[in-house]
């Protein structure tokens, strides 16, 4: 039996055990942070045990997985309703270990070769598509809704309305979005770390997109972290500390991330309807609440409250932080202007993505004889989403002149300390 070389023994590190550790590893961290999140907002309550596979419905869609809902009131009623969004603290949560626990095998080395790394990323993308459809088939449930209201009720008896509401899973679309999400993680997480190692014929591109992609995601999560921050203040100062602890755990980049692209000067389009309210300040609730469509920015929101004008502020701040941050990883031969190139592509690609991401839509809706839509706590509408090109416009704006300042203070820097 001939002895091992150490590439062998490279390639052992990261076989089916290694995978299965970081896909279990992934699941479990989206499935703890969405059951505390939705433990808080009291989803705890829900009828029939529904608990686990809410819970599970939560994971598939932070994933980019499809979750349907279905309506049936029966007899002469009829009841529709929808459900579209992401909730991105638990995609970033599973985003953040799983791309660690794929690149823990692979630490140590400068280069690897193309077959190694697919059948690594293979390995890991089978289990997970195992997984993922397992969760698939657990995230189904049908609630029965209660006519509270006595007129409600006395029809709900008269027409023998019994309007319920569920959720299912689009396993199909369910196991390609998620496979495209599990890839985006890979490949990021490739491009983001500096010791994980890369095909040769890859190494020409690391110098270029390496810090700016390391500095997107810095910028991301410290609107994160800023937003933990603010949350937890809120909190201590004005109670609520349960809903704060949802909003924080399910949705706060949402929030954090919408506000970072109104802060750039991006336009958001919106309306709120019926029960439904939004995770965020009172003052976007206001803006959208009861109009056709509201349009939400920077100018909407200062009519309502003139602090609003900080996140200009806020995101120069971050942006520059970012840009000094991708400077000072790349090579000192770099430009100025190939700095800013280079930050006005990397935050275009950003925002982008979080146009892509934050969209929300939801609607609720219950009619008797086809006579409209009975109102009150039984129908809604909560609309959100992005004028894309006006934002990606800014976007390259914020970013030129962000990597071109960066790109001199990382100069200056240098040539201090190199004194």
């Amino acid at each position: 039996m001939s002895a091992r070389t150490p590439s062998d023994q490279a390639v052992a590190r990261h076989g089916w055990p290694q995978a299965l550790i970081a896909v279990l590893a992934g699941l479990i961290a989206m499935g703890v942070v969405a059951a505390l999140g939705l433990w808080a907002a009291g989803a705890t309550d829900l009828p029939d045990n529904a608990f686990p596979r809410v819970v599970a419905a939560t994971v598939v869609t932070a994933v980019g997985g499809t979750v349907e809902m279905s309506g049936d009131a029966g007899g002469l009623a009829e009841s529709a309703a929808g459900l579209t969004v992401i909730p991105l603290s638990v995609t970033l949560a599973g985003a953040l270990v799983t791309a660690a626990a794929f690149l823990r095998p692979l630490r140590h080395r400068a280069v690897t070769g193309a077959r190694e790394l697919a059948g690594w990323a293979g390995r890991v993308a089978l289990l997970w598509l195992l997984a993922l459809l397992g969760l698939a088939l657990t995230a189904r449930q049908d609630f029965t809704i209660a006519l509270g209201d006595d007129t409600l009720s006395d029809l709900g008896e008269l027409f023998g309305v019994s309007p319920k509401v569920g959720f299912r899973t689009d396993v199909p679309a369910t196991l390609f979005f998620g496979l495209l999400w599990l890839a985006g993680v890979m490949i990021l997480a490739l491009l983001v770390s500096r010791g994980a190692p890369l095909p040769p014929r890859l190494l020409r591109f690391q110098e270029s997109v390496r810090p700016a992609a390391y500095a997107m995601v810095v910028l991301l999560l410290a609107c994160v972290a800023l937003g933990v921050v603010i949350g937890l203040v809120v909190a201590v100062a004005r109670g609520h500390a349960r809903e704060t602890l949802a909003v924080i755990l399910l949705g706060l980049p949402n929030l954090v991330w919408l506000a970072l692209t109104i802060g750039l000067g991006a336009t958001w389009e919106g309306r709120v309807d019926g029960p439904f309210g939004l995770p965020m300040p009172h003052v976007l609730d206001e803006v959208l609440r009861g109009k056709e469509t509201a349009t939400l920015n920077l100018g909407t929101l200062a009519d309502y409250d003139g602090r609003v004008w900080w996140l200009v502020a806020v995101d120069a701040v971050l942006v520059l932080a970012a840009a000094f941050v991708m400077a000072a990883r790349s090579p000192r031969r770099m430009r100025a202007w190939q700095h800013a190139v280079h930050l006005g592509v990397a935050l275009v690609l950003t925002v982008l993505m979080i146009c892509l991401v934050g969209r929300i839509s939801a609607h609720y809706g219950l009619s008797v004889l086809g006579i409209g839509d009975l109102g009150g706590d039984l129908g809604g509408e909560l609309l959100l989403e992005p004028q894309v090109w006006g934002a990606l416009g800014f976007a390259v704006l914020w970013g030129l002149v962000g990597g071109f300042l960066g790109g001199l203070l990382a100069q200056g820097v240098r040539r201090r300390v190199g004194r």
